[in-house]
Formats: structure tokens, sequence, C-alpha cells
């Protein structure tokens, strides 16, 4: 056990000593997942920015448990989306990369129909589900949120939007409320924090347990922030590279948003009994994105194009201010809401619950692999896959399909400087075989399936 986390049981120990925390959780808790686009693990003041104010999230990361070893399961968009709704490695339900109906040569994924995904389990315990924001997980049937377990969907069912203010994807409108096309005013996240706090206003008093899941367009490119958002940050921060004062200001007028929705909550009476979970879907942009001291960012196998920034708050369950230095990723939150509920989990869900470390519980370092992969076109990819697999302290890797594998000490070399492929052949050969088999049982499963087209 590291040091890390023997302060961390103290912690919950004095807690727990006070009688104010993780005795018995409240039955049935609501469920608000927080999931944005493209943020960089260390674009909140929480995690250390130093020219982001991030109120609204630095307040949900000191009143809950911060991981410190987040993943996501994919560093670009549909595969770590997929993951978090089936608890499944991407690959293995159909989405091994970006789906792009708009352009169906360029679409690396078709999330598989006989998946059964995270809202319809909920569902069947007796919650009641939502999605505001973006799916990007398919634009025909029955690739359709409503159809695949939610009751309610408010959102964008593309991959990104051309214009924040005009919400369309090369020309076509993917707005829609359930099946109904549908227009909006403003600017895209004010237009999901207002259907997020509208859904949360009228949960109030409901009979029925929620799970929402507000998945936010920002800071996803264009990166196109509010004038006024944009003005402030700009005289704030005097000298700031104008590219990364846009993505600041992108951040900050979403960590507004998140704090209405949050407000929303409290003012409804329900935060008391709801959990909040916070994070990313992948790493920043490297272009303007903090990934903190990891190397990379999105749509890249290293560390910053993996590790999120990723919270939760449990009012009278989670100790505030607490850390865990366990090891989770995106597919892990499925896991752990069924056994919230109180579902069964099927046997070829990949995820694994964090359930005991929300309640305070610190467990032995567990050793398993975690394994990302993406598949992309162009020049640069050409259909093929890149992958990496973590166990224990060792990764290996693969970051463009045309160079050989990496392999990297993390406990000794996070930041992934000194590749030891050719020091360590033992390790080398058993982490390749380990990763051969993840691609192997990934590439059984179809990704290209029939559809119809836009």
């Amino acid at each position: 056990m590291t040091a890390r986390l023997s302060r961390f049981a103290v912690l919950v120990f004095a807690w727990s000593a006070v009688g104010v925390g993780a005795a018995t959780p409240p039955p049935r808790p609501n469920v608000l997942v927080i999931l944005t686009d493209d943020q960089g693990w260390g674009d909140t003041q929480a995690q250390g920015a130093p020219d982001l104010r991030t109120p609204h999230l630095d307040e949900l990361f000191r009143a809950g448990l911060v991981f410190e070893n987040f993943y996501a399961n994919s560093p670009v968009c549909s595969p770590t989306r997929a993951a978090l709704l089936s608890g499944r490695f991407p690959d293995r339900v159909g989405v091994p990369g970006v789906v792009r109906d708009e352009t169906p040569a360029d679409s690396w994924g078709r999330l598989a129909p006989d998946v059964t995904l995270l809202p319809a389990v909920l569902r069947e315990t007796g919650y009641t589900t939502a999605l505001v924001g973006k799916w990007h997980l398919g634009t025909d049937e029955p690739q359709l949120p409503n159809v695949r377990g939610f009751d309610r969907f408010h959102g964008f069912l593309g991959d990104m939007m051309d214009d924040y203010w005009t919400h369309l994807r090369r020309g076509i409108n993917y707005l829609r409320s359930d099946g109904t096309v549908i227009e909006a005013e403003g600017h895209a996240t004010a237009v999901f924090t207002r259907w997020a706090c509208d859904y949360l206003e009228q949960q109030a008093g409901g009979e029925k347990p929620f799970f929402l899941l507000l998945a936010y367009t920002a800071p996803h490119t264009p990166i196109q922030p509010p004038p006024a958002a944009l003005a402030h940050v700009l005289a704030r921060e005097p000298g700031i590279d104008p590219a990364r004062a846009k993505l600041v200001a992108l951040i900050e007028d979403m960590d507004a948003g998140i704090g209405q929705v949050l407000a929303t909550l409290e003012r409804t009476g329900q935060a008391a009994n709801t959990l909040v979970l916070f994070t990313s879907d992948n790493g920043g942009d490297v272009r303007w994105a903090n990934n903190g001291a990891w190397r990379g960012g999105k749509g890249s196998v290293y560390e910053g194009g993996l590790r999120v920034p990723t919270a939760a708050r449990w009012p009278g369950v989670v100790p505030p201010g607490s850390r865990t230095d366990r090891l989770a990723m995106t597919m892990d939150i499925y896991a752990t809401l069924a056994e919230l509920a109180g579902a069964p989990l099927a046997a070829e869900v990949d995820g694994r619950s964090f359930l005991p470390e929300l309640r305070g519980e610190v467990r032995p370092a567990e050793i398993r692999d975690l394994y990302f992969v993406r598949r992309e076109g162009r020049r640069n990819y050409g259909g093929k896959t890149i992958e990496a697999l973590r166990r224990g302290d060792w990764k290996i890797l693969q970051n463009t399909p045309y160079t050989p594998l990496e392999l990297y000490n993390l406990a000794d070399d996070p930041g992934e400087t000194r590749d030891l492929a050719g020091a360590y052949l033992p390790i080398f050969g058993e982490m390749a075989d380990a990763l051969r088999a993840h691609v192997r049982r990934g590439g059984s499963v179809p990704w290209d399936a029939p559809r119809a087209r836009p």
C-alpha cells in the first residue's frame, strides 16, 4: 500500500470518527455524470492550471473524492463513450474509433445492437434515465439514445459542432428532443446547461431516482467561447497565448454552466441524495490544453491522451477532500453504478466497481490490464489501430501503426521518456503477448456493419 493510500485511510477514519461520512449510504441516490469533451488532465484550477478559474469544478473536487489515476478508455470521443455506457473495452462493442455517420468512408465504429447499455440496466432497477448533450454513437436506428435505454434525450447526435452558435455539423442539424429535430438559440454550452437544469427541476419530488448523463461538447474544437468570457480572460491574463486564452475562456464558461446545474440540485433539494461524477472523455489537444506532466494529448496513447480529471461528490458518503491512487477507467463507471443500483453485472462486462472507494474504503492495489485502442483513417493511420496496455507499473504501446512497440515503467518514468523495449526483453515479450490477446478479442467484433445513410 502506498503512503498516499495510508494517509487516505487515516482521513477516512477521522471522518468516520466524528460521525459525519461513510456510515450507510442513502438509499437509491440520484446519479449525475458530467462528461466533458477533450478536457486535459490539468485544465482545472484544482488540478494546477495557473491561468484557469474554475470555482465550481474546484469545489466539486474539494467536496468529494479525487481520482489521481483515472483513465479514459480511448484517446478519442466515441470509444470512450461506448465504454462508459457498455462497461466494456470499446472494440468489444464495435467502437474502436470515431463514429462519423455523416462521412461513412471515414467512420470507424458501429455500436453493437445487442449490447445492453447502462441506462437500460438502471431503468430495470427503477431509475428514470436521461442524456443531455453529446451522444456521438450513431445517428440512425438502432443507434439512438432513446432506443438504447434513455427515457429522455435532449441533445446532439453528431461528433462535433462546426459552430457553437449554429449547432450544425457539415450543414446538418443533429439537435434532437427525443426523436424530434429541433433548433436552439445560444451558445451550445448554455443550451445544454439550460436543458439539464430543466430536467433536474422536472425530477424534483419525483418518485423515481434519476440517472442523468450531461455530456458537454466543450472544450472540443472549434475553440469558440462566448465573447464576454474571452474578454474577461484576456483582461485577467496579460500576455496569455491567444489560442490558450480561447480554451481557458471556453472551459471557464463551461464551469459556470456546471455551477448552474449544481445550484439547481441544491435549490430543488436533490443535492443531498445525488452522486455527482465528473470526468472527461480523453486528454486535451496539445496545441492549447494543459495535460499536466503527462506526455502527449488527445489522439495519443501516451499518458496525456488517456489520463483525465475525475472526481466524485456524494454528500454523507464520500469524505470531502479525499483522494485515491486506485487505477480506474471510464468503463468502471458502468460497474459502479450497476452495483449502486443493485443490478446484476453481466459476465462479459470488463469494468470493475469503485463503489468501495466512494464509500471511503481502502483496498489493496489491484493488478489488471488497462487496455486502450483507437482505430483511425487518413494517411497517418490508414484504417489501422494504435493501442496501449498498462499492467501494474508497466505500459506497452504503439502510438502510430508504423512504429515499433514501446515499453515504459511508469513508476520510474511517468513522463514516458525512456523506451525500455530492448532492455527488458522478458517483460516486453509478456506485455506484447497480453496486448496481442486484447487486440485479437476486439478484432472478432464487427465495427463497420451496414448502416442507413443520413
